[in-house]
């Protein structure tokens, strides 16, 4: 149907002057330049939306964030797992550690321009309160604590509330009568678990990425959450990035024209983005509980079971689970038998993008390949990986790339028939130098051809203070702020506030919910499967099964 639609509209190109001869016209008309990322100046801005309004007619509507409910009861919530994410989401819930807000304090008294103590100090109340912490090591424990006690958003030194109980195990946590909701952000091989034991519970879950760590648990998780009525929301935080809203609109507008082909990536080049993370000097078997750590046998059975059945047990490596390891607690992600590696990690963020965009749901068929090809430091999972998608029904190829051992900046690119679009936390459209939508435009001279003809920067006027290459890699995807009428927001925090609105609400539903959720997972595990087989992976979508 696209192809037939292309061919349509091609009919209706001018034939004189000659295509040719048009095209060669356009070539030699100078090229403006691309507004810059963060520092364009308004008035050029304002222009440019009035050059393009006549054929890109978008709406002047802006993107609004949500009044919280007044009559809101205040929500009890416990963590499990406190972290690097787990530290985050707790700082976008408005309980940071005393030392990180001093950090920010001391970062503000040395330069004027970093506002970010003050951006966190202004940060709304959600009107929650943090009733209990639950990790396995005793410092993340403490960390926990002291963030769920500052209530009152104050460096070293300041004044706190109440402290939140510390929990050892999590089904204790569960158990308590003054938790009413739960964020999980405990490693991969527990999300599962944790996410249908929460629900039997009758706690409701916000749940880190990826949903699930195996494929039978996907389908249990979704069947677990639809039966309890619990709201739950997966951690995909771009969500509520406000380039996404517009980009969107671009989309169901069809002003890209038939889009086939898909381009996402992962680029990153430091120890912190290939998971090399720093081993705490406190850590040992007296302060970590390593037996919950690797998990119930059961689950680890079941990998063991999929791993040996398909001849996949060279990718395990030694066999060293049940012996105490700094490395495999604190870089977990280096290994199959916590992690589900570069797919269920970052390619998830990049597939939940566009499934907000496009709903592609799940693939008809995954290919991957990879290896570890840079870091040899005894990981089993790859620090480079390829993985094409294929959509037949969509009439559309999605492929994915990464790399952990180079910086390179490479966007979400949407390719369409009449113009192509680069995603992340601003957009920017550029018109194919064969459109047929856009053709007489360019002819007009009204259009210049794959040059920035939209830019979409949402209320930015300063470069945000980032502080590594990993920072700058989730800030460039809109994984870390969002400007929503000219107000810098933590993604992670509207994406909390929206669930905890959904707990009060029950008329509405979290925008990465379950049937989300299922789709993300099912779809990381479809890549994962691919690589580790060797083998294209298809959808029995009848029978809702990998083959």
């Amino acid at each position: 149907m696209a192809n037939e639609n292309a061919q349509n509209q091609d009919k209706s190109r001018p034939e004189s002057p000659g295509r040719r001869n048009a095209l060669k016209t356009l070539a030699t008309v100078p090229v403006l330049g691309a507004l810059a990322y963060g520092v364009y100046k308004k008035q050029q801005y304002s222009r440019q939306m009035r050059d393009v309004s006549d054929v890109f007619p978008l709406s002047k509507e802006k993107t609004s964030i949500p009044e919280l409910n007044p009559d809101g009861k205040t929500i009890r919530i416990g963590i499990i797992g406190c972290g690097i994410r787990g530290k985050q989401l707790l700082r976008a819930a408005g309980f940071a550690t005393p030392q990180s807000l001093q950090d920010l304090i001391d970062g503000e008294k040395a330069d004027k321009k970093d506002t970010r103590y003050q951006m966190f100090r202004e940060q709304e109340s959600l009107n929650i309160a943090i009733t209990g912490v639950c990790d396995i090591f005793d410092s993340f424990a403490e960390e926990g604590i002291a963030a769920g006690a500052n209530i009152y958003r104050e460096g070293l030194n300041g004044k706190y509330g109440a402290a939140p109980k510390r929990y050892r195990h999590y089904q204790e946590m569960l158990a308590a009568d003054d938790v009413d909701a739960v964020i999980i952000a405990a490693p991969d091989h527990w999300h599962g678990t944790m996410a249908m034991d929460a629900a039997r519970a009758g706690k409701h879950v916000y749940c880190e990425k990826p949903a699930t760590w195996t494929v039978p648990e996907t389908y249990m998780l979704r069947d677990t959450i639809k039966q309890t009525g619990v709201v739950f929301q997966l951690g995909h935080q771009g969500r509520q990035v406000d380039s996404y809203h517009k980009a969107k609109e671009i989309i169901d507008k069809g002003l890209l024209g038939p889009i086939t082909l898909i381009e996402v990536c992962t680029n990153r080049n430091d120890p912190n983005g290939a998971w090399v993370y720093e081993i705490k000097p406190d850590s040992n078997p007296q302060t970590i509980d390593w037996k919950q750590f690797e998990g119930n046998p059961d689950r680890i059975a079941e990998y063991m079971d999929y791993m040996t059945k398909n001849n996949l047990l060279r990718y395990v490596g030694p066999d060293d689970r049940g012996k105490f390891s700094l490395e495999r607690f604190f870089r977990w992600r280096c290994w199959w038998d916590y992690s589900t590696g570069l797919s269920g990690d970052l390619l998830t963020h990049e597939y939940d993008a566009i499934n907000q965009l496009l709903d592609v749901g799940i693939p008809h068929s995954a290919t991957s390949s990879g290896g570890v090809y840079f870091f040899k430091d005894g990981r089993t999972v790859p620090d480079v990986l390829q993985t094409t998608f294929e959509f037949p029904d969509k009439n559309m190829t999605m492929l994915y790339s990464a790399t952990l051992a180079s910086n390179r900046n490479r966007g979400k690119v949407i390719m369409g028939h009449d113009a192509s679009m680069e995603v992340g936390d601003t957009l920017t459209v550029k018109i194919d130098s064969q459109s047929s939508r856009y053709w007489d435009k360019m002819v007009e001279g009204k259009i210049k051809p794959d040059v920035p003809f939209y830019t979409y920067v949402p209320g930015k006027s300063d470069v945000d203070a980032i502080t590594s290459a990993t920072e700058l890699y989730f800030a460039q995807r809109g994984l870390l702020y969002s400007y929503i009428g000219g107000k810098r927001y933590d993604t992670t925090f509207l994406h909390i506030r929206e669930w905890l609105e959904c707990i009060r609400d029950r008329s509405r539903q979290p925008s990465c919910n379950i049937n989300a959720a299922f789709e993300e997972a099912i779809t990381a595990h479809m890549g994962t499967r691919a690589y580790l087989e060797g083998r294209t992976k298809y959808w029995d979508k009848d029978r809702e099964e990998i083959v």
